[in-house]
């Protein structure tokens, strides 16, 4: 939208092109049903191709003047305004499809108090484990003890080498096979921490390596031990650009948590299927899955922008 912006609100002559632009591509689409409407409101009597084109001008014309009225508001002004029309088109875009809203209200708390639940549960439990796998890993990476970096690679290697959906079904259906068997809520948050865990070693080992040699070695000097110097001299400088990526891995595990539900653990996307499977109303609960996880996403988003704010902050010195 800004980009559009930016090409046609300049001018007359652009904003001209904008609007015949948009009106050849609406063209494209099958508008009788508002060209019947709007022509009945204008009580207008014309054929029904006739009545489509003059829907596709006056869409074109709305969006354009509402481009051009926009782009002269302040840009902190400009996105949430295009941020509300754009969330209206797409509520609008899957009202259209008549769901059954008596259906999605009453299963929506079931969605919410269980099936989030257990998907928040499961990303918690898990970025915590992947946290702890990744600094194992990464000081592992970065000794120099062959067997210590040897294992740390080939963890990395294998589940940064494989899908996540392989290593569920591995961990969940072929541990039993050795004699190994977990229930389903520990299964996921190993196979998520196991995976996450090896892409944030990698995260961990770059906030560490970050942190200028000459401070450790000036710590040594003042007698401090190895595990001293690291728990009180690098961490607190490497968590600086350890946190903020971690909150993205967060964020994506939040989504791939619903991988899990393959094992038959309660959260959202399991619940989503099995609810609209018992009335085969797939897209009602589908959608509304969609709208929880946008929404929850949303809102970490958020948080991870402050944490990024805060963390990308210059230290005071003295």
């Amino acid at each position: 939208m800004t980009l559009l912006v930016n090409l046609f609100s300049h001018a007359p002559s652009r904003r001209l092109v904008f609007f015949a632009v948009l009106a050849a591509l609406l063209m494209a689409f099958d508008l009788s049903s508002v060209g019947q409407y709007l022509t009945t409101l204008l009580n207008l009597d014309v054929a029904p191709d006739t009545a489509s084109v003059l829907a596709a001008f006056a869409i074109s014309a709305v969006i354009t003047a509402d481009v051009v009225f926009v782009s002269k508001l302040p840009m902190k002004v400009q996105v949430p305004i295009y941020w509300a029309q754009l969330l209206a088109l797409f509520l609008g875009f899957f009202y259209s499809f008549d769901l059954s809203f008596p259906f999605i209200i009453e299963r929506l708390p079931i969605l919410l108090y269980k099936g989030l639940f257990y998907t928040l549960f499961v990303s918690f439990a898990s970025i915590i484990c992947a946290s702890l796998l990744a600094f194992v890993g990464a000081l592992a990476r970065l000794s120099n003890s062959g067997p210590a970096y040897a294992a740390s690679t080939f963890y990395v290697s294998f589940f940064r080498g494989t899908p996540l959906l392989l290593q569920v079904y591995l961990i969940y259906l072929g541990l039993p096979q050795l004699g190994i068997t977990l229930d389903a809520i520990p299964s996921g948050i190993l196979a998520l921490s196991l995976s996450y865990g090896a892409y944030m070693t990698e995260i961990f080992r770059g906030g560490i390596q970050a942190v200028p040699r000459q401070q450790s070695e000036a710590a040594a000097a003042l007698g401090l031990q190895p595990w001293q110097v690291m728990w009180k001299v690098v961490l607190p400088q490497a968590i600086r650009i350890i946190i903020p990526p971690t909150g993205n891995n967060f964020i994506s595990m939040l989504k791939d948590s619903s991988l899990v539900s393959a094992m038959g653990i309660m959260e959202l996307m399991y619940l989503a299927r099995t609810l609209g499977r018992s009335e085969f109303k797939h897209f009602e609960m589908l959608i509304s899955a969609a709208l929880i996880y946008w929404a929850v996403s949303f809102v970490f988003e958020m948080i991870q922008a402050q944490l990024e704010k805060r963390y990308s902050a210059p230290q005071k010195v003295g």
